[in-house]
């Protein structure tokens, strides 16, 4: 079986979208895979409460107790370690996990890790990506799935979606329309991940 293992910092919807899709369309039966473990840095992020209720084992990694971002990635990558079998490692999955990874972890991990992104890269890198799509007049927003590189939000693209800009938006209605698509290309990009493998 191989085991998903998703990292989150807050309500966790993204990863709620993916257990859920999971489950619908059996990716146990299906890829032999199966959403095996929920860490988050913030022990009172509320995504921790719907994976314990979906009975997936969860872990609080506080990056605060680390001395350092390197501590801080590598006791996290021996956690995530610890779900790879020899011939099937996990596959790692961020949604909403609000920290820039080493690139040491991140080459730990290279092929097997993957983020969802607010904004159709390469456009609106970084933070605030609604607030900066509607300021710079785009008619489209969007998001993306991509595979995580050292270089932030470059990696190769595995999905994306469109979304119109309309004229009345303002980044937390730009910021709905397009987390409503977040949910349906995440769990896609994921399950085009597993036929692959």
């Amino acid at each position: 079986m191989k085991n998903i293992v998703i990292l989150i910092s807050g309500g966790g919807s993204n990863m709620a979208a993916v257990v859920r899709t999971a489950e619908r369309e059996h990716w146990a039966k299906r890829y032999g895979a199966k959403v095996a473990l929920v860490i988050s840095n913030k022990a009172d992020a509320k995504g921790l409460d719907f994976a314990r209720a979906q009975g997936i084992a969860t872990e609080v990694l506080d990056h605060k107790s680390y001395p350092s971002r390197e501590a801080f990635d590598a006791a996290l990558g021996d956690l995530i370690a610890r779900y790879d079998t020899p011939e099937q490692p996990a596959l790692v999955v961020l949604a909403g996990f609000m920290r820039i990874l080493t690139p040491a972890f991140v080459e730990r991990f290279a092929g097997r890790l993957t983020n969802i992104h607010p904004s159709l890269l390469p456009a609106f890198t970084g933070l605030h990506t609604h607030q900066r799509a509607i300021d710079a007049g785009v008619q489209f927003a969007g998001a993306t799935v991509h595979l995580v590189t050292a270089e932030l939000d470059h990696g190769p693209i595995l999905e994306q979606a469109v979304v119109p800009v309309l004229p009345d938006d303002t980044a937390d209605t730009l910021a709905a329309r397009v987390l409503t698509q977040e949910h349906l290309i995440y769990p896609r990009a994921l399950a085009r991940l597993l036929e692959g493998h």
